[in-house]
């Protein structure tokens, strides 16, 4: 910028200013008001609407997940003991779901209905309304059997039904068609609710193909989008966030208009992609299965799940909207409430 190197015809700019000076025209229609943020006087059209934005949000608590081990981050839970003091810590801050994950004792994860009941049962004795769903990947012939015992064990009240093919990290992360038939059909027959996990927008396509065209889910479906790890939809940074997610958000919507949406902090996005999905009116997924990291530009590890819950719900609170309770969140997926499981005996 310069005074003295410029190509403004000052000669013009200075006739004009002999001749007006440097008022702005202004000429007021809507007197007494200025501008009126509730009316105009031409109609009785708002000039600011209202954005049709859900006052309630649901914001998940996924507990430890099958991928980051205490290696990755020292506070990770992955006892039967520190997943279940984690949920609860998650419960008494107000989360009105738990996404549970089990592992073993070398701290793998593992479809095992004992350890589930372990984890479970005592949540559901001291909070009976609060929802509680997993993953229950299968990955061999043992896992599908143990798989379809905890389903029909009715200790979940919704099970993810991933839709995707994947090279997930380093591993090779492959639903069938007929998998995801079958797991869907296994979950609707034990009244469950099915929700379909999306980790690039091709999965919404297999979805439809094989979930909702056939007609086996019918609208509205409870949808949870995974983005942002290695080999989901890439977030290199906030333009490529946006855009990706705002894509799949699209694709769910042009599929299923009705569609309930989660979304999880996943990977560097974090607490970023929380962020936006609120913004939007969705629903948020938060904890340690889909991220060891606070933010995607600092390396600040979670401490602990109750820390990330709190973090979405005052970032929820600052957008002016407010955690749905359990009670809500049941009635949003049409989920009846299920009779509180006291024995470990009566999963059989």
């Amino acid at each position: 910028m310069s005074l003295t190197k410029n190509s403004i015809n000052w000669e013009h700019v200075n006739k004009w200013l002999g001749r007006t000076g440097i008022e702005m025209k202004w000429q007021p229609y809507g007197l007494p008001e200025i501008m009126d943020p509730y009316t105009t006087m031409f109609s009785d059209v708002q000039p600011m609407p209202r954005w049709n934005v859900p006052e309630k949000v649901v914001i998940s608590a996924a507990i430890t997940g099958a991928f980051h081990s205490k290696k990755a981050n020292p506070n990770q839970p992955v006892t039967v003991a520190e997943i279940r003091k984690s949920a609860e810590e998650c419960i008494i801050a107000g989360a009105p779901i738990i996404h549970i994950h089990v592992r073993d004792e070398k701290g793998f994860n593992v479809l095992d209905q004992g350890l589930f009941e372990e984890v479970i049962l005592p949540l559901r004795e001291k909070y009976p309304n609060v929802s509680v769903d997993a993953c229950l990947v299968a990955v061999n012939g043992e896992e599908s059997a143990e798989m379809a015992r905890v389903i029909k064990s009715r200790l979940l009240d919704a099970v993810p039904i991933n839709a995707t093919s994947v090279i997930l990290g380093d591993n090779m992360f492959v639903k069938t068609p007929h998998g995801m038939i079958e797991k869907t059909r296994m979950t609707l027959a034990a009244g469950m609710v099915p929700s379909i996990g999306v980790y690039t927008d091709g999965d919404v396509d297999n979805a439809r193909r094989f979930l909702i065209d056939t007609g086996l889910l019918e609208s509205p479906v409870l949808w949870c989008i995974l983005p942002s790890l290695p080999g989901c939809s890439p977030m290199y940074s906030p333009e490529s966030m946006i855009d990706g997610f705002m894509r799949t958000v699209r694709l769910i919507r042009e599929v299923d208009p009705n569609s309930v949406i989660m979304v999880a902090a996943g990977g560097r996005a974090s607490t970023y992609v929380a962020t936006l999905a609120m913004l939007m009116g969705l629903h948020v997924r938060v904890g340690m299965e889909d991220t060891i990291w606070k933010w995607p530009h600092r390396d600040d590890l979670i401490t602990n799940n109750a820390e990330q819950f709190k973090l979405a719900a005052g970032i929820a609170a600052s957008l002016g909207r407010e955690v749905a309770t359990a009670d809500e969140y049941r009635a949003l997926i049409g989920l009846t409430k299920q009779p509180v499981r006291q024995t470990a005996s009566a999963a059989g």
